[in-house]
């Protein structure tokens, strides 16, 4: 069974070129909780005309409310989906299981596909989801195929994989970079994408790389291991690009639905030369195969630009007083986009003039010399690549304004004298029949033929139909009135049209969930990385220690051991856990959640009470007023007391990636300095790379949470550098 192919949709012009390259599906986000906040995205209007839209092409409608939500966004949040369910969207992606479950209790008979930021990168955590009734999953982008193989071949949940577009160089959802530093946060749908800026790694004051953009990853391109993916009977593949142009929807979803189909219908995946290029022309940042396929780690990056590099067509011969003399590998045209890349600041700019000795022209070839006008300084050897290609772009839009995509339709027409015209359309197993209240009628002079009847009947005009296949069953000698069979087939396709926009009705439920009742506590916790951090920490009177460190974690009594939050391995442990993700939560018995469950409201809380959690820990990115919403709401609704823990020092884990930047230089840490000379300490542990935030976050006023009701308070200590803060934070106690 084939696969699902799944593209993306900024704005409405990007959903119609989805369709007409030939998706399955199309995930697409509205004006709210989506998280991509810097796309046009959907009016709640446009939504529900993108509903009709796509169900006429037998294409389902997946809408992302994929943020996290606030307390105090919850009624907003539900009065949205209300409205979701009522223009008849296919399935929601969530990435707040919170919400997730608040929902699935509602509407038990709605779709809901986990989104890759819930973080979903082990079978203990799809079968998580399993229980919990969800239909779908989206797996981290880290996930191995052969991991993948392994999940798919034990669920009975659909899994869908990204096959091509951007990366993000952490963990999807378990990045806080852009939120702690410029508070726009990732999981709010407002990433600043700080992983595409320009770093220095450093050891001891020294600068080690020579490329600048340490964390700026390529584009993924599966087409070359298509086969292999087809081959793992995932249900769905998805294309990312809800910020691209129509054009890169159209010619990404085009290309892939191509080789697709030649799979099925040759057992081989087809690519042709001809589509690599009109990828990396119309955008790339390089291609990399991605973490999918253990992607070589330095191929995994482009550390040279963090934008679209187009294809190299030349490199400049001479440049002076503003005009630069390029010698061309490939055409260029007036109207096409270029970018020269320099050491110091690349130029772009869109061609309007062009000379070839001193005459003024509209095109040139393979081997030319062009001069052109810039604006800015370049040098000789700099490479010229095309960014933008105005034949390609214009060619797209008119495959586009053309809609030739239509849905194939069986029928059969029946015209007896002294009887109606019967109408029977078959398209996608539906099935639609109309009559008409006019009799057949004798021919007195010319008759109707068979022939003018298919031809009536397949001016389907600019309807999404077109007929596959149409049976007449007549009497010879019958006359039918032209309008007539005009009428039936308007009605016939208006039926069918209505048939496939028509609008479940969800069944609506009472939200219920039991949880435990909490005593009220005043608990002051640690994590802690090294023998000594004890010996300091032990002044303090800290009733609970925390570590990843398996020796310091047998060496001191009572102690939590914490657990990675990327878990491919899972050793049998029967004591108290602090757990970061939620494979662990279906894997264990006795466990705490850490901050990278994203815990940003009550409901999400009482989901993980719920399922056995003792202690959960709030996000890092709540402020007191949220913190307080949560408490009371979760008093109010299940008047009950929760355990929660909040951290009120620590250096925050700002990023976990699959790459390891340090592997590049062959050390274990080291640090990472932006253009503002903030300096983020990079760690490595299990092969992972960890990036830490540049300063503290403190809660000064920490003697309040406990009175709002909040039972554990935690220190992070990530080395001694620490210590100073926690003996001015503590100096009062």
């Amino acid at each position: 069974m084939k696969p699902e192919l799944l593209a993306p949709a900024g704005s409405m012009d990007a959903l119609i070129a989805a369709i007409e390259g030939g998706c399955d599906a199309v995930y697409v986000g509205g004006k709210f909780f989506s998280a991509r906040q810097y796309s046009n995205n959907f009016t709640n209007e446009e939504l529900k005309e993108a509903s009709i839209l796509a169900h006429l092409y037998g294409v389902k409608l997946y809408v992302t409310v994929n943020t996290l939500i606030y307390e105090k966004e919850i009624d907003a949040f539900m009065l949205y989906i209300d409205y979701l369910i009522s223009i008849g969207i296919d399935a929601l992606i969530i990435q707040d299981i919170g919400m997730m479950d608040l929902l699935r209790k509602t509407y038990p008979d709605l779709e809901i596909h986990a989104s890759t930021q819930m973080h979903i990168h082990n079978l203990e955590g799809v079968k998580l989801l399993e229980k919990l009734g969800i239909k779908r999953c989206v797996l981290a982008r880290e996930t191995k195929l052969e991991d993948i193989k392994n999940i798919k071949n034990n669920t009975n949940l659909e899994i869908e994989i990204f096959i091509h577009g951007a990366l993000c160089v952490s963990y999807s959802g378990q990045c806080l970079m852009s939120s702690l530093i410029g508070g726009r946060s990732g999981n709010r749908g407002t990433c600043s994408q700080c992983c595409r800026m320009l770093y220095t790694l450093e050891t001891d004051d020294k600068k080690l790389n020579d490329q600048d953009y340490l964390l700026s990853m390529k584009d993924l391109n599966t087409l070359s291991y298509l086969e292999e993916l087809l081959k793992s009977n995932v249900d769905s593949l998805k294309i990312e690009g809800r910020m691209k142009r129509k054009e890169y929807i159209y010619l990404v979803t085009k290309i892939y639905r191509k080789a697709i189909d030649s799979f099925y219908e040759t057992g081989k995946v087809v690519v042709d030369e001809a589509d690599i290029i009109n990828l990396q022309k119309m955008f790339n940042r390089e291609f990399t195969k991605g973490f999918m396929f253990d992607e070589e780690n330095d191929n995994i990056v482009n550390q040279y630009r963090p934008n679209h590099i187009g294809i190299e067509i030349g490199n400049v011969k001479r440049c002076e007083n503003g005009i630069a003399t390029i010698k061309l590998y490939e055409p260029l045209k007036i109207g096409d986009g270029i970018r020269i890349l320099n050491n110091h600041e690349d130029v772009g700019l869109t061609i309007t003039n062009m000379f070839i000795d001193r005459k003024k022209v509209k095109e040139a070839t393979k081997g030319d010399t062009i001069t052109i006008k810039i604006d800015g300084k370049v040098d000789i050897f700099d490479k010229v690549v095309k960014t933008t290609d105005k034949d390609l772009i214009k060619e797209i839009d008119d495959l586009i304004d053309a809609k030739k995509r239509k849905v194939k339709i069986n029928g059969k027409i029946t015209l007896f004298k002294n009887e109606p015209i019967k109408l029977k359309i078959i398209a996608d197993d539906m099935l639609i029949e109309v009559a008409s209240d006019y009799l057949i009628e004798d021919a007195i002079n010319s008759p109707t033929t068979k022939d003018r009847i298919i031809k009536q009947l397949n001016k389907l005009g600019d309807t999404p139909y077109v007929f596959d296949n149409l049976i007449v069953d007549a009497d010879d000698d019958i006359f039918v009135k032209i309008d007539e069979l005009n009428d039936i087939r308007r009605k016939a396709i208006k039926k069918l049209s209505l048939k496939r926009c028509a609008i479940k009705n969800l069944k609506k439920q009472e939200y219920t969930i039991k949880v435990p009742n909490f005593n009220k506590e005043k608990k002051l916790n640690a994590l802690i990385e090294t023998k000594s951090d004890y010996d300091f920490l032990k002044n303090y009177n800290i009733d609970e220690f925390i570590t990843d460190n398996q020796d310091l974690y047998y060496e001191i009594k009572e102690t939590t051991l914490k657990l990675p939050r990327v878990m491919n391995k899972f050793n049998d442990y029967n004591e108290r856990l602090l757990v970061g993700e939620l494979g662990s939560i279906y894997k264990y018995d006795s466990v705490d959640t850490d901050f990278s469950l994203n815990v940003t409201n009550s409901y999400t809380v009482a989901l993980l009470h719920s399922l056995g959690v003792n202690k959960v820990t709030l996000s890092y990115e709540l402020n007191k007023n949220q913190i307080i919403n949560i408490i009371e709401a979760y008093k109010t609704r299940y008047n009950c007391h929760p355990n929660l823990e909040l951290i009120i020092y620590s250096r925050p884990e700002v990023m976990i990636s699959r790459f390891n930047l340090l592997n590049q230089y062959h050390i274990d840490k080291g640090l990472l300095k932006d253009k503002f000379n903030n300096k983020f300490p990079v760690i490595t542990k299990g092969n992972l790379m960890y990036i830490y935030m540049y300063k503290p976050i403190i809660h000064e006023d920490y003697k309040d949470y406990y009175e709002f009701g909040i039972n554990n308070l935690r220190i992070n200590i990530l080395d001694k550098e620490d210590y100073k803060y926690i003996i001015k934070l503590f100096k009062n106690k």
